[in-house]
């Protein structure tokens, strides 16, 4: 039996492998190009726009909800969803701190 061993890695370890888990698909990149693009995005419309049925759609906005990389209401039928940007400057300090050591440890390698 497998054992997560997760717990074993720092907090920011952990967090930038969901996020890079939460942005791993090309769908969810698009879905989160089109909310940006309009600011705020009903779940009809990305499904207007993407090569994907509304199930599917639903499922990677649920990913990216999980994610915290979007915040979203449902009013009835009706889903709103916009882009969680203190999330976005988050992993963003973190990927940059990321590269920034990974690049200055070792520069002459192959």
């Amino acid at each position: 039996m497998a054992i997560n061993k997760k717990e074993e890695f720092s907090k920011k370890e952990n967090e930038l492998s969901d996020f890079a888990n939460a942005i791993s698909h090309p769908a969810r990149v698009a879905i989160l190009k089109e909310i940006a693009k309009r600011e705020t995005c009903i779940c009809g419309e990305i499904v207007e726009v993407l090569p994907l049925a509304q199930s599917t759609v639903s499922q990677h906005l649920k990913e990216l909800l999980k994610a915290g990389l979007i915040t979203g209401t449902v009013e009835g039928v009706t889903s709103c969803y916009c882009i969680n940007y203190k999330t976005f400057e988050r992993f963003e300090k973190t990927f940059n701190e990321f590269f920034t050591k990974t690049n200055s440890n070792n520069p002459k390698c192959c």
